[in-house]
């Protein structure tokens, strides 16, 4: 801790007329009376924290000034947050709902022992954040709720600025408030009564979990209590998004997410991201649509961030290499009772899996635009157990519910055999070709010699920059001029949430992992079939020659 020499008192609260009121009463061991703490009945942590909270003013913004008054989704998030036996309590939500605000204020009551009703002496509170400068908000938060006290209490709040950034408490036994940036080094040693980590998903992965596990080791020493607050996370293999989908023993989790694939300016939606909006907290309705419609209309980045931040959905913020946006994907989507039917030739694209891995197939009808899609995984291990290896939760589960994904084979899905199943789903319409990697040529072969349907032609394509570059831009045609329409597949829109394609300097495209562990066999799949079917469908017709008699 800092000398008295490096102490700014904020608002010099040290030299004000209460000063020497602080100095007669001796300032040792905490023993100067906090007036707020005799406002607080309650007798469980949750209560008393409630109750605390509604003592403070809003520091800034339109309400500045006026009393806080807790939203119904901040006030089940405290509720649960410190129930019994809760040691993390985990709030996802959309951007611009007093998150941060609420945890400072958590941040304060802990930090003037006002939670519990024996508080533990010298009590010590973290606000870990990404960076300095944001959760320095969260400091200035804590400030600007100090600064509503009456003066005799903001005598007791000692406020450093210097090369860190501290708020000590010096009645009710004392305590002391740290900002620290995401590197584990700087906490190893502490032991928190209450940590907060403010914007979790945007922490940088390896640093971000180092300072993770110190903090949870740290707090075990004093039977100390987290809060991770955040917006969405890009994807599921982020941490923040592992609590939220995985949370261990001991954790509260509260999320605010709509259903995936609706549209980015649909206001039921928007306010279960953004609930605050109707209690008069952060941005109104009105403003969520319009910012959602000038999103539509900028596309790209714009609609990804939006998405991403303001609609809490795990959308990546980096498109300049997706293959296609979300919302791209989802313009191809249409009813199931309104498909097109399967009249005309049948394209089978296949992306034949490797050793425990999917394979994938794609059938496209080029003269309708009609595209189903399947994957299978083989058996070991299971979609649940799979799904948890990577990062997906039980959303391989849920592929298998809704007729989307199969199980064939043991530890490896056996071409022949799973050829011939998926070419009866087609009901005996017999594929004009089918199109699969050139490198798998005499295993293809293989496999439709077994599923009895060596005749029909084979179409050797490459996933490098040659092959790869044409295929994804007439995939990316056909789909932009709507040519594509297929039935709602959770399948697929996972499948393009993870596909990126990679650029090499001559500006060709080739399909790659956004992530190590992301399934993109079915998006394989679908770029062959549909880009052989654009080229059957520009293919010229062949006029009968004249005969001369």
């Amino acid at each position: 801790m800092s000398n008295d020499k490096d102490t700014v008192q904020a608002d010099l609260f040290a030299n004000g007329p209460n000063a020497a009121t602080l100095k007669k009463a001796g300032n040792r061991g905490g023993t100067v009376p906090f007036s707020l703490l005799e406002k607080i009945r309650g007798k469980s942590p949750s209560v008393r924290a409630i109750q605390f909270l509604g003592l403070l003013r809003i520091p800034e913004g339109k309400k500045a000034g006026k009393p806080l008054k807790l939203a119904d989704f901040q006030r089940k998030f405290v509720k649960g947050a410190y129930s019994k036996n809760v040691m993390v309590g985990v709030l996802s939500i959309g951007r611009g709902n007093a998150k941060t605000a609420l945890a400072a204020g958590l941040a304060l009551a802990e930090l003037v022992g006002a939670i519990e009703v024996k508080p533990q002496p010298k009590r010590e509170v973290i606000i870990a954040a990404r960076n300095r400068d944001q959760a320095k908000t969260a400091f200035s938060f804590v400030l600007g709720f100090i600064q509503g006290f009456p003066e005799a209490d903001q005598a007791l709040f000692v406020i450093r600025r210097g090369s860190k950034l501290e708020i000590e408490f010096e009645g009710n036994g004392g305590g002391l408030v740290r900002v620290i940036a995401a590197d584990g080094k700087s906490i190893l040693g502490g032991a928190p009564t209450l940590a907060i980590m403010d914007e979790r998903a945007a922490w940088v992965r390896d640093k971000g979990d180092d300072l993770e596990n110190a903090i949870l080791s740290g707090l075990g020493k004093r039977d100390g209590r987290a809060l991770i607050i955040s917006t969405s996370a890009p994807d599921d293999t982020n941490t923040f998004s592992r609590w939220l989908d995985q949370p261990p023993p001991g954790t509260f989790v509260q999320e605010h997410r709509p259903a995936f694939g609706l549209p980015a300016d649909d206001l039921e939606s928007l306010l279960v991201a953004n609930p605050g909006a109707k209690e008069g907290i952060g941005s109104t309705p009105e403003w969520l649509v319009a910012q959602a419609k000038r999103a539509i209309a900028r596309g790209g980045s714009a609609l990804s961030s939006f998405r991403n931040l303001n609609r809490n959905e795990r959308i990546s913020t980096e498109d300049r290499s997706v293959l296609v946006t979300v919302d791209e994907w989802l313009s191809a989507e249409v009813a199931p009772d309104v498909l097109p039917p399967r009249d005309g030739p049948c394209v089978l694209g296949v992306d034949l899996g490797g050793s425990r891995s999917m394979s994938a197939a794609a059938f496209y009808w080029p003269e309708t635009g009609r595209l189903e899609a399947l994957g299978t995984f083989p058996a070991f291990p299971g979609l649940a157990d799979r799904g948890a290896a990577d990062g997906v939760s039980s959303r391989y589960v849920e592929m298998q519910e809704r007729g989307e994904l199969s199980v064939m084979g043991e530890n490896t899905v056996p071409p022949g055999p799973w050829l011939a199943e998926i070419v009866r789903l087609l009901d005996g319409i017999q594929p004009a070709c089918i199109v699969g990697d050139r490198f798998r040529h005499a295993e293809f072969l293989e496999a439709m010699e077994n599923a009895g349907i060596g005749r029909v032609p084979f179409i050797m394509r490459g996933f490098g920059w040659k092959d790869g570059a044409e295929d994804i831009e007439r995939f990316r045609r056909s789909l932009f001029d709507g040519e594509i329409k297929v039935a709602p597949s959770l399948l697929l829109r996972a499948a393009f949430a993870d596909a990126i394609t990679l650029i090499d300097p001559a500006g060709n495209h080739k399909l790659a992992k956004a992530r190590s562990l992301g399934r993109i066999d079915s998006a394989a799949a679908t770029v062959l079939a549909v880009a052989q079917g654009v080229r059957m469908r520009a293919a010229p017709t062949r006029k009968a020659r004249a005969s001369w008699a």
